[in-house]
């Protein structure tokens, strides 16, 4: 769905300089935003791709939709060059940015879905029916007819994914689509996202600087940084190959608190104990096995590697 290739955007800037001199004679240098990357980005995948401010991550997903041109490279989205073909592309994809609002905020969300309708140009008759799947899939029966600003943020937000799912793109582009919003809206919209993928096997390329959606969401991650890609990789595979520790409760049937364990421990809490297992130097069924010669384990909790420490090692790497 998604083909770059040696993609570059190069910049010209002007210097800042005091005097008169300056003023009529700037100087001008060049930035690099992005520098030669390439990636594919299959059918129906789940991707993140993330970077620090200024990594370059907008600049390239502009290119990708055609709002900016690119400096060298090629790029084909949908089967089409977004340069050349920015129009048709439109009907293949969705946008979707933070909390940039797409409705009308003092019309109800089904008379903005109408109007995207006329400039998708869908027939009447098959706006009708799209209407009524996106009313269904985001149960929105209860507030399609209520003026956008009486509603709460949490439910403007699925009825702006409703609004870019109208004309049934082939690539959602979510930048940022849970900024400012609570733990409890933040699932829902998440839900709706999982929701499109799974019932139109919708691509979805995802940034975000809440790890909580990337975790949720994605499949894979694609990391940025400086106008290079300095990784690739599916989500699991990178937590396996970057952080090798895994943080590990067990809990016994009677209290732990005076057994003298052989092996070291982070902590305890009554009949709870807590290890920390670093599986490149030992297998962690031998760990857990030497602990449970202590006593009768009745259950065990693995708590996962958290990604924010991954991604943070790795721009430590890069560094």
């Amino acid at each position: 769905m998604i083909e770059v290739r040696k993609l570059k955007k190069t910049f010209t800037k002007v210097k800042k300089k005091t005097g008169l001199k300056g003023f009529f004679f700037p100087e001008k240098e060049n930035f690099e935003a992005v520098k030669d990357i390439s990636f594919n980005v299959k059918k129906g995948e789940l991707v993140a791709f993330v970077g620090p401010n200024g990594a370059g991550k907008s600049t390239t997903i502009k290119m990708l939709t055609g709002i900016i041109h690119p400096s060298s490279g090629e790029i084909t989205v949908a089967g089409l060059d977004p340069v050349k073909d920015r129009k048709k592309l439109a009907y293949k994809i969705g946008c979707m940015f933070g909390q940039k609002s797409s409705l009308w905020m003092h019309l109800p969300a089904i008379d903005t879905y109408k109007l995207y309708g006329a400039m998708y140009d869908i027939d009447s008759k098959e706006l009708d029916k799209r209407i009524n799947e996106v009313i269904e899939m985001f149960d929105l029966k209860d507030i399609i007819d209520v003026p956008v600003r009486k509603l709460s943020l949490g439910q403007r937000m699925i009825c702006e994914i409703g609004a870019i799912m109208l004309h049934k793109p082939e690539i959602l582009f979510l930048d940022e689509p849970t900024i400012g919003l609570d733990i409890v809206v933040k699932e829902k919209v998440r839900n709706a996202i999982l929701k499109v993928n799974k019932t139109q096997n919708t691509t979805i390329f995802l940034t975000s600087h809440d790890l909580g959606d990337i975790e949720k969401i994605c499949e894979r991650i694609i990391i940025i940084d400086k106008g290079i890609i300095i990784k690739d990789e599916s989500i699991e595979n990178l937590k396996n190959e970057y952080l090798k520790e895994r943080y590990v409760t067990l809990i016994y049937d009677e209290n732990m608190e005076n057994v003298d364990f052989e092996y070291r421990i982070n902590g305890r809490d009554g009949n709870k104990v807590m290890i920390k297992v670093d599986t490149s130097k030992v297998s962690m069924s031998d760990v857990i096995s030497k602990f449970m010669k202590y006593g009768n384990v009745i259950d065990m909790e693995a708590i996962p590697v958290p990604l924010e420490d991954v991604i943070y090692d790795i721009y430590t790497k890069n560094e």
